[in-house]
């Protein structure tokens, strides 16, 4: 590492300027760059090792209830994607178009894939036969390409993004609606375990349910600046891609049936959410369930101390690596511990332990936890039931926090004009509405703020109940927010 780098902290704060504190935290902990293309960001190894583990953890759990790994080609020719009316409506605008190779004009252009329903259902079509063949459950890890928009944002909004994308099919309507509380669940338990981070869960309006879905249930996250986001999303797809793509199959009576589908992913875009909502003005915070590296030991070095430190330092390290933490010694030269502290604390490592000839002597190391700033004097042969409790003490605060956050957000509602204040005060609306298209868009027109989802679990409404923005009779509770 080249010691004149500049090792500046942040200039702003989180509340001070959300967006640039955001930006700061990205390049400054070494999470991203920017790269030539504009809209596209380079996934450095503090990021893609976050991203890996989300990887390794949903893969498990796919594989656990019987998902497999395959891939699908990157370019999905024209006519594919025009098959689904309304799935090619929704993304006409963001597909990026190969319309030759080398100065040949292609007979037919390529889409980049914003999505592979279109290229995998062609095949579906080929290998469903029989009842036998189904339940066929198969996902992909891949990148995707949407270049249609204004504000790219690192990590949460950019042209080229990582993500699994599943797609199953089920013999009834009840198979593939049974999965999605299995593949909601692994989300959530990912999000909360992993992440620390809560979520609203709930099915989407009309107008924002995936296109060619019958409906959308997503998770939905709130952001400190009282933005929310969606995160990983299940799409029912019925059989509305099963016929445009005649994906068929011969039931136990011998009759013709058509597959009853369902689609769901996991994006690149909770890496951005894991930064907003645990970080501080000091830098990044990673809860250690995702940290690559749990623990990061400096040892404090004088000449005359320096082996005997050293030597301890090792020992420590090997003795946390034996109960499966990961841990980093940094004995760089060139760096005061002063820097070094520094250093590991913007990029978020959930412990320091330092130690010196001061705590040879006195046989303990000096812990100090990266979310609260607490320091602890812990004894060396404590170390090996200390660290991995304090390690889940720091896993369980930042969900604790993220959790009183997500409450505190969300305001009852029951009219416009508490709408707009609660909205301005970075608050999250939960209100009763009348579910129509028309006003859900005259809402997001006046004020900015779109629906979010539905909770399955509805408060009961009051009888005669009216909207809260048109006076209509009320139908269901919804969330509505301002969002990315």
């Amino acid at each position: 590492m080249n010691a004149k780098k500049d090792t500046k902290g942040l200039t702003v704060t989180k509340d001070g300027d959300f967006s640039e504190w955001y930006t700061q935290i990205i390049q400054k902990a070494d999470l991203a760059d920017y790269s030539i293309v504009s809209g596209c960001i380079i996934y450095k190894p503090n990021s893609y090792s976050l991203w890996e583990k989300i990887q390794q953890v949903v893969d498990k759990r796919f594989k656990e209830v019987g998902i497999k790994n395959a891939y699908f080609p990157l370019f999905i020719p024209e006519s594919l994607l025009k098959k689904e009316s309304t799935h090619v409506a929704g993304f006409t605008p963001e597909v990026a178009w190969v319309t030759h190779a080398g100065e040949t004009k292609l007979s037919e252009r390529l889409a980049i894939r914003p999505t592979s329903e279109t290229i995998m259902y062609d095949s579906y079509s080929k290998w469903i036969r029989s009842h036998n063949d189904l339940p066929l459950r198969l996902n992909q890890w891949n990148s995707v390409v949407r270049w249609e928009f204004k504000h790219p944002v690192p990590f949460l909004r950019g042209r080229e993004f990582l993500w699994n994308e599943g797609h199953t099919c089920f013999a009834s309507k009840e198979e593939a609606e049974a999965e999605q509380e299995e593949i909601i669940g692994i989300y959530k338990e990912v999000c909360e375990k992993y992440l620390a981070l809560p979520s609203l869960i709930g099915k989407k309006s009309k107008n924002e349910t995936f296109a060619g879905a019958e409906y959308t249930v997503s998770m939905e996250f709130v952001i400190p600046n009282g933005k929310a986001i969606q995160g990983p999303d299940f799409h029912h797809d019925g059989q509305i891609f099963a016929k445009a793509f005649d994906i068929t199959f011969l039931d136990k009576n011998g009759k013709k049936e058509y597959a009853w589908q369902n689609t769901f992913a996991i994006s690149t875009r909770m890496l951005g959410v894991l930064v907003m909502m645990h970080s501080d003005d000091k830098g990044l915070v990673l809860p250690p369930a995702i940290a690559s590296t749990q623990v990061v030991i400096v040892p404090i070095l004088f000449d005359d101390t320096k082996a005997k430190v050293l030597a301890e330092a090792n020992n420590l390290k090997t003795k946390l690596e034996k109960k499966g933490i990961t841990v980093y010694l940094d004995n760089r030269e060139g760096y005061t511990p002063g820097w070094k502290f520094n250093e590991w604390e913007m990029k978020g490592i959930p412990i320091r332990i330092e130690v010196g000839p001061k705590d040879l002597d006195k046989k303990q190391v000096v812990a100090v936890r990266r979310d609260t700033g607490d320091k602890k004097s812990l004894p060396f042969t404590s170390l090996e039931t200390e660290i991995p409790a304090l390690l889940q003490q720091i896993q369980d605060n930042l969900f604790t926090k993220a959790e009183k956050h997500l409450h505190n957000s969300i305001v009852h509602i029951d009219n416009t004009k508490d709408a707009v204040k609660h909205l301005e005060n970075k608050k999250l609306l939960f209100a009763p509405w009348c579910g129509t298209p028309q006003c859900e868009e005259a809402f997001k027109e006046k004020t900015g703020a779109k629906s979010l989802n539905s909770p399955f679990d509805q408060p009961k409404l009051k009888k005669d109940q009216p909207c809260f923005t048109c006076s209509k009779k009320a139908a269901v509770w919804f969330y509505f927010g301002r969002s990315y």
